[in-house]
């Protein structure tokens, strides 16, 4: 099969009111799992301060939630598929409030870690099912712009989440980054519910095996690269649990070749813009997740400034995201996604280079926002474009995991991305380590362009 012969005009799931009402669902859905991934790094301090608990606590509250994402986000997808996208969508939005909930009251560290693994659960169901339902509703000229929207919107939770969490741990109370997300998640219950879709049914087949497998591998694995940055490769505990997660994506993949009903079809890889789109979002993201955290951390610990001007510094990306991504998603959809997701990426590295001019005492005007300004161009261009090609090359019945997988390689290029920062630091963090980490980020983000130049084709137009 060809990217081109599953990329044709596929049915619309309902008029301009459905699809409106999925786009914004969908925006809702996924904001609240890419915020709260991000907006509680900046409160583990304050914490840390009420529960106690030291470093060992800020990890755990952080990785609970990113290990139970990382395991069951490919479940998800294959549920999504199975038993509709809206039904799995309302259970997530609902187990992702209760959680939520459950986190602001936590009395205790080990309470609060307990209810943050319930949110990677729920979280894990949220963005495969908000995708697949845009793929669902949208034809494949109109998904490029819908997913634009999309995509703008949830890249802007992943920059401004630090900025919120700043605000609210400076004048309120940490408690509040997790207390807020029922308001969004109540108006997107409503909005869902009131949403018909058609071809809801799905095909009720579950690889249950295949998913134990998956989310033992998965976790393992995630679980390994958290834990090394702490323990080192030469814990029993991290190599131990990191070579058993391998064992079992292996016997995941002999599983998935044999079952019938497979959770991941491999035949997806063979998809040309699905397994090229992929191995770039590998070096895209995980360029992302590197370059931006080491920034927020060197403007706090090195320039001194404080969390909320640390978040406040990413705001400018966010600003041309959200007017351009969307923009750049049509113009994907009408002349094809390979000049974006090249040119793109290309941009963003010269973003982090504009960064190399920061010293221990930053100017902002002119060290740091010139690169900031270039790097969230370069995102506009190159996310919606991506994430479009993607998606439009698998068929819409596999669209549900098609997301998952894409959603997995970007986590999990970030994981890896982070758990190598020390590496390239060598060191405690100075200017000189920032420097070759934004060149190392720069690189990666090159590779991407050169990578989606090379294999993306831009496909047929209908004569």
């Amino acid at each position: 099969m060809t990217s081109e012969s599953v990329t044709g005009t596929r049915d619309a799931g309902g008029g301009d009111s459905v699809k409106r009402a999925v786009l914004v669902v969908a925006i809702l859905a996924s904001l609240v799992a890419f915020l709260d991934g991000s907006v509680v790094n900046v409160a583990l301090p304050a914490i840390e301060r009420e529960l106690g608990g030291g470093l060992v606590l800020q990890q755990w509250v952080v990785d609970a939630y990113l290990i139970t994402l990382g395991a069951l986000i490919l479940l998800a997808g294959s549920l999504s598929d199975a038993f509709g996208r809206k039904r799995i969508l309302m259970i997530g939005l609902f187990g992702f409030g209760i959680a939520s909930i459950a986190c602001a009251l936590a009395p205790d560290g080990i309470s609060l870690v307990m209810f943050r693994a319930v949110q990677g659960i729920a979280g894990a169901l949220l963005v495969p099912s908000s995708l697949a339902i845009i793929i669902q509703v949208f034809t494949t000229e109109e998904q490029p712009q819908a997913i634009g929207r999309w995509t703008a919107w949830t890249s802007a939770a992943m920059l401004a989440g630090p900025l919120l969490g700043g605000l609210f741990v400076d004048t309120l109370s940490w408690r509040l980054v997790f207390a807020i997300n029922p308001l969004p998640i109540a108006v997107t219950i409503v909005i869902l519910w009131r949403v018909r879709l058609h071809d809801e049914s799905g095909h009720g087949h579950v690889d249950y095996l295949g998913a134990v497998l998956g989310a033992l591998g998965l976790g393992g694995v995630v679980f390994a690269l958290i834990e090394q940055g702490q323990a080192g490769w030469g814990s029993p505990l991290v190599w131990g649990i990191g070579i058993a997660g391998c064992l079992c994506l292996g016997a995941f993949a002999l599983v998935e070749l044999r079952t019938p009903w497979p959770m991941l079809p491999f035949g997806l890889l063979r998809i040309r813009n699905f397994g090229v789109g992929n191995l770039a979002t590998l070096f895209i993201y995980a360029a992302l997740s590197l370059g931006t955290l080491i920034v927020g951390i060197y403007l706090q610990e090195i320039a001194g400034w404080p969390a909320t001007l640390a978040g406040l510094a990413l705001i400018p990306s966010t600003v041309v995201m959200l007017a351009l991504s969307s923009r750049f998603g049509a113009l994907s959809g009408r002349v094809g996604p390979r000049l974006f997701m090249a040119v793109g990426p290309v941009f963003a590295a010269g973003g982090y280079l504009l960064m190399l001019t920061m010293g221990t005492q930053v100017d902002y005007w002119w060290q740091l926002l010139p690169g900031i300004v270039v790097f969230g161009l370069g995102l506009a261009i190159t996310v919606a474009p991506l994430t479009a090609a993607i998606l439009g090359a698998v068929p819409p019945e596999h669209a549900g995991i098609g997301s998952a997988i894409n959603n997995a390689v970007a986590r999990i290029a970030g994981l890896v991305a982070v758990a190598c920062a020390g590496l390239v630091i060598a060191g405690p963090l100075d200017r000189a380590g920032l420097q070759r980490i934004l060149f190392v980020s720069a690189g990666m983000l090159v590779c991407g362009g050169i990578v989606s130049a090379l294999g993306i084709r831009n496909p047929k137009r209908p004569n």
